[in-house]
């Protein structure tokens, strides 16, 4: 078996974490289709409410 990095280590465990995370919410009835796209910045945000 060859040896791991700690490194892969960790961003298999972030991704599997993540994925279960997703299932949870599925499970409890939540949309996750809105949760995996990006944040707007801070700076789009407060430029989006100055204007009005």
């Amino acid at each position: 078996m060859p040896n791991v990095s700690l490194k892969v280590k960790r961003a298999y465990f972030a991704k599997v974490k993540q994925a279960n995370y997703a299932a949870s919410l599925r499970l409890e009835g939540m949309d996750t289709t809105t949760t995996s796209r990006p944040l707007s910045s801070k700076a789009a945000v407060l430029e989006k409410y100055r204007q009005n």
